[in-house]
């Protein structure tokens, strides 16, 4: 009789063991899992090049001296690659003065609210190109207040660029000092995220 109660005891034992591994292992049997993958296109940088520099060549004292921003080889060119057809916001700093390399004088230097030009595709190949209406251009606009733009369309000439043409005014005084004068003109990009 001691054998079966033992017997009777393990058999017990085992009953358990297998009820208690069905209810846990029910909720495992009735899950599901899935496996979701997350993906990104990052767009080629921006980069900025200033391709020329603005050119006002010999200046007299006392005779105030304009280029503008249509001259091929005088403009100011900064050009401007990036993702096709993304917008972008720019910023330009200009000086109030150009300097001597030692900085002990200054040339006044000035920029109009019409001094700037965007060849928004860079198709035009030169500021004095511009002018045709088949070229998408924005002309004579302000340096100071540069609109936002889309790069050139991807199936374009130049996918992904766009070209800033800049003139100015140095307004030297009566007994401006002779030299090389220069100042730096900065120009900062950056997408807007449309």
């Amino acid at each position: 009789m001691l054998w079966n109660r033992q017997r009777f005891g393990f058999i017990i034992n085992i009953v358990t063991v297998i009820f208690v591994v069905i209810v846990l292992a029910a909720p495992a049997l009735s899950q599901d899992v899935a496996t979701g993958t997350a993906i990104a296109n990052v767009l080629a940088s921006l980069t900025v090049v200033a391709t020329q520099n603005l050119d006002f060549q010999d200046v007299l004292p006392g005779v105030a001296k304009i280029q503008d921003q249509t001259s091929d080889a005088l403009s100011g060119i900064f050009t401007i690659t990036g993702a096709p057809d993304r917008e972008i916001s720019m910023y330009m700093w200009l000086p109030d003065y150009l300097a001597t390399v030692s900085g002990d004088d200054r040339l006044l230097i000035s920029f109009a609210s019409t001094m700037a030009t965007l060849d928004t595709a860079n198709a035009g190949g030169s500021p004095a190109a511009l002018g045709d209406a088949s070229v998408p251009a924005i002309i004579g606009i302000d340096p100071h207040n540069l609109p936002d733009i889309e790069l050139g369309p991807a199936g374009g000439t130049n996918p992904g660029e766009c070209r800033i043409y800049l003139g100015g005014k140095v307004t030297p005084s009566v007994d401006q000092g002779a030299g090389a004068y220069s100042g730096d003109i900065t120009l900062t990009v950056a997408y807007t995220g449309n």
